[in-house]
């Protein structure tokens, strides 16, 4: 069963018991009110007219009297009413009745004292008619009955035509409803059905789709996160098209050059002692550049699996970073730059994986070291705050462009598309320093530079 048929289902059942409910006790307490009004009115005629006997008519006989009485009686009510003896005998009738023993329950309660009322059928027309008996007392003796009888046909009728009434109000409760719940679930079902359409639509590797927003409600941000997660996994899979591009021609040219050299060194390698050399050189250092790509591919592919492991051990802050300054600091006096590793106080030992961290240190002076020109500087500092110790790596290179800032640490992203390297440095230090429960920051101004800070807990 589709959402739509359960919503309208669900408001169908709910609506319909509602209007039931609400039904029985209207009806119920339309019938109450009715009958219990005429059921006072008569009750109050029939205290009155008992209270009159009783102040006036008490030393009379009832039976002698019983005339004089129906008369006064019937003369300040519409109803019939009737004079009865305490045995139960009928002695007046305000419509002729005479001589028949009336043994009604209102009567019967009445000659023991107490106020009677009784619904039933006329037994001459079979209408329907409801009576109300009072005990007629004198020197506290009961000596007779007064009762009041009225047709309860026109009651009935008013009655009968509000609960039709009532019933045709629910109905129409019920088709409003009705009406209501289709075109509310249709609205819904209507969004879900884009959304459904959308997805499979990426479950074909259709990215480009984009969901309708119908309405600013909880679909519609469901919509919105759609839509979103559609144009980051195009952007992602554009980047990973960029990378497989990049990656081919990274590879492709150590490998030509490595084929090159290798050729010409077969070919006139064993007569040119210094172009063996210089061919030899050329080919470790293309080596050295392609190792270095497929360790960041096998690093990648370990922390998107959720693979990789880092070892912790107590490591010298210090030391490694004064030695990695040494170690790079032959490619910054080739390139003309200023390497500065800057550590003015006793960095405490932290608990860290110290290959990894030297991973991650040398990616980000490689970075620095190719963006940055000439007579440039890049200032290695080192520092602690309460509870960590802060690592940054500073350069005056060309910075990064704020588009691209929010952008870095993604996998596969490069701000050229047409530059060296993956893509995956800056993403793969970035997890590997939430894998030490540190954190990693950039700030770039373009044309002055760029920050990187890494604050790892002590």
């Amino acid at each position: 069963m589709g959402i739509q048929k359960r919503l309208v289902g669900s408001y169908l059942v709910v609506i319909c018991l509602t209007v039931l409910i609400l039904e029985i006790f209207l009806n119920v307490s339309v019938r109450y009110y009715y009958f219990h009004n005429i059921e006072r009115i008569l009750m109050n005629q029939a205290e009155l007219s008992a209270s009159f006997f009783q102040q006036y008519f008490a030393e009379e006989d009832l039976e002698k009297e019983s005339e004089r009485l129906l008369k006064g009686f019937a003369n300040h009510s519409d109803a019939q009413v009737q004079i009865i003896s305490s045995s139960g005998r009928l002695l007046q009738d305000s419509n002729g009745l005479q001589g028949d023993k009336v043994i009604t329950a209102d009567v019967q309660s009445a000659i023991h004292g107490q106020p009677g009322t009784w619904r039933g059928k006329d037994p001459v027309t079979g209408e329907s008619i409801l009576a109300v008996a009072y005990p007629l007392q004198a020197n506290e003796v009961i000596v007779g009955e007064v009762r009041f009888i009225t047709s309860l046909t026109e009651t009935i009728h008013t009655v009968d035509q509000i609960t039709i009434l009532l019933i045709g109000v629910g109905l129409l409760v019920i088709v409003i409803v009705t009406i209501l719940g289709l075109l509310l679930s249709w609205t819904i079902t209507r969004s879900i059905k884009d959304l459904k359409q959308a997805a499979d639509k990426m479950t074909e590797g259709d990215f480009s789709i984009r969901v309708h927003k119908r309405y600013q409600d909880e679909l519609g941000s469901l919509a919105d996160t759609l839509n979103m997660m559609a144009s980051r996994i195009s952007k992602s899979e554009q980047l990973k098209n960029d990378f497989i591009s990049s990656v081919s021609h990274e590879l492709r040219t150590p490998l030509t050059s490595i084929k090159g050299w290798a050729i010409t060194l077969k070919a006139n390698g064993g007569e040119n002692r210094p172009l063996l050399q210089d061919g030899l050189e050329i080919i470790e250092s293309e080596s050295d550049r392609l190792t270095h790509m497929v360790d960041e591919l096998l690093d990648f592919s370990k922390l998107d699996n959720g693979r990789i492991a880092i070892h912790p051990a107590p490591v010298d802050l210090t030391e490694l970073l004064q030695h990695i300054g040494r170690q790079l600091a032959p490619r910054a006096v080739r390139q003309g730059i200023s390497l500065e590793v800057s550590v003015k106080e006793p960095l405490p030992f932290i608990q860290a994986d110290e290959n990894r961290l030297k991973q991650i240190m040398i990616n980000l002076i490689d970075n620095s070291l190719k963006f940055t020109p000439p007579s440039g500087h890049i200032l290695i500092e080192a520092h602690t705050v309460p509870g960590k110790v802060v690592i940054t790596v500073e350069d005056t290179g060309s910075g990064i462009a704020e588009a691209d800032l929010e952008n870095v640490l993604h996998k596969f992203y490069k701000g050229d598309p047409h530059a060296s390297g993956s893509g995956l440095g800056l993403s793969i230090s970035d997890q590997i320093i939430k894998l030490h429960h540190g954190v990693l920051r950039i700030d770039s101004v373009p044309g002055e530079g760029t920050r990187v800070q890494i604050d790892l807990p002590v």
